[in-house]
């Protein structure tokens, strides 16, 4: 158990590779109960959002979501979150935990001035973070554990052995999956009711070591870590989720430009190669080690770790432009000594179909 967030949160419960291979072969459970969900609502809040996140929140139907960023006026991540709409004007967001004071603050802050809406039509940000526990599902299995799940980054309400509660198809594991919502009361309750349900099926609780392999294997980037409010969505190769038609949202300007210039460094994925470069020969991979091309630093490693499915170093590092490109021979200093690397396409595990 290690602290995070201001929570007391588990690592592992068996083994981390364990639990990893529980999520690609069946089924693992997270505990989410961490992140911060707010609900906003009000006349007009769709189109206020959409000023303050960077994906198009106006093309959700009522009971779908998108991933989205909030973010200064620099361009650079406050946070990454999901973005529910759960009504004609109202929205769910689902936000990092170390984030939830300053994610509230900040949108409560750009809230449209009081004195010109009337009482009737005046936005509300309400943190319900303390009302809900939830849980990540994640696995092939995920269809026999529940049936009639919704559609993939979609969410609905349903009961569940008497429990209220919200179940999304998302995750962040690169298997198919939900993230389910319920009544804090209702946490200790639900866990054991999946657990029991899921016995047949191979479910096993999982902790942050196994969430960490297996995002870094899809080089899912992780607030923190490879996010950060230095650091913009375009840098991190997250245009995708950036819609720039948009005739305003917060560090939109910042955005453009950048992608006009070009970037000077980018989010890359990479494998540690060479000799010995699994479980028994180079050390994986850590946040911080450097980056080297040639005898010249050109980067610094945000992730990395020994990867359970490929059984070799993985990362994700911030690394200069021209250095940039998937085929790069790189060297990662590791404890004093340099070991090659290669720059690789992203995702870096690829499931066998």
């Amino acid at each position: 158990m290690i602290s995070f967030g201001e929570w007391i949160m588990p690592v592992q419960y068996t083994g981390i590779v364990e639990e990893h291979q529980a999520v690609r072969k069946n089924l693992g459970m997270f505990d989410i109960s961490h992140m911060g969900q707010f609900v906003v609502s009000g006349h007009g809040v769709a189109s206020w959002l959409n000023t303050m996140l960077t994906n198009n929140i106006q093309k959700l139907e009522v009971g779908q979501g998108q991933y989205t960023f909030l973010l200064n006026e620099r361009g650079g991540i406050i946070d990454d979150l999901i973005a529910y709409r759960i009504g004609d004007e109202k929205f769910l967001l689902v936000v990092n935990a170390a984030r939830v004071s300053e994610d509230f603050k900040w949108l409560d802050r750009h809230r449209p001035v009081e004195a010109a809406v009337s009482a009737a039509s005046k936005i509300q940000i309400k943190n319900r973070s303390a009302d809900f526990g939830g849980v990540a599902i994640q696995g092939p299995r995920i269809a026999q554990l529940f049936v009639d799940l919704p559609a993939r980054n979609h969410i609905v309400d349903v009961e569940l052995a008497g429990m209220p509660i919200s179940i999304a198809r998302t995750g962040y594991t690169g298997e198919d999956g939900v993230e389910i919502f319920f009544p804090t009361a209702d946490a200790a309750k639900f866990w054991n009711t999946v657990l029991e349900k899921g016995k047949d099926l191979g479910i096993k609780p999982c902790g942050l070591g196994a969430r960490d392999t297996l995002r870094l294997e899809m080089c899912y980037p992780l607030n923190g870590s490879d996010l950060s409010p230095e650091r913009n969505p375009i840098e991190a190769g997250l245009a995708f989720f950036v819609d720039l038609t948009k005739r305003k949202f917060v560090g939109r300007d910042v955005l453009l430009n950048a992608e006009e210039k070009g970037m000077a460094q980018k989010l890359a994925a990479f494998r540690m190669e060479g000799k010995g470069a699994s479980r028994t020969g180079v050390p994986p991979p850590r946040p911080h080690y450097l980056v080297f091309n040639g005898g010249e630093r050109i980067g610094e490693v945000t992730s990395g770790t020994l990867s359970p499915s490929l059984n070799y170093g993985i990362g994700m590092a911030y690394i200069n432009a021209p250095q940039s490109k998937v085929g790069s021979k790189i060297d990662i200093e590791i404890r004093g000594q340099k070991f090659p690397a290669i720059i690789e396409k992203k995702p870096l595990y690829k499931k066998q179909t």
